[in-house]
């Protein structure tokens, strides 16, 4: 049979066994879709205006110092200083020992 346009003539029938959806069941997806794209579209305006104040605040964050850093910064320079002072104290006391005192130092009587 060639093609009809009203499915009585060809046999079928419009029901949801043949795969027919009816259109009041279609409407509420059709009506959600745009909503659900606006979502998407906000959550999406949310992170373009958000990333400037991110980027900000990464900028911040490399400038400043933590207080926990600075204390960080702080004990290593107060140990690098008190290797200096021990290598020092050493330099000049293998220096008196072997009697090569430099004018300044202080060695003590032997």
């Amino acid at each position: 049979m060639p093609f009809s346009r009203w499915p009585e003539e060809t046999g079928l029938l419009l029901s949801q066994e043949n795969g027919y959806t009816p259109p009041m069941r279609i409407l509420p997806v059709l009506l959600l879709a745009p909503a659900l794209s606006a979502c998407a579209v906000a959550s999406t305006a949310v992170d373009v205006v958000t990333l400037p104040v991110k980027a900000v605040s990464a900028g911040v964050d490399a400038v400043t110092t933590s207080q926990s850093e600075a204390d960080e910064k702080r004990g290593r320079a107060i140990r690098k200083e008190e290797e200096r002072l021990g290598r020092e104290r050493r330099e000049l006391e293998a220096r008196c020992r072997k009697g090569r005192a430099r004018p300044e130092d202080i060695c003590p009587p032997r």
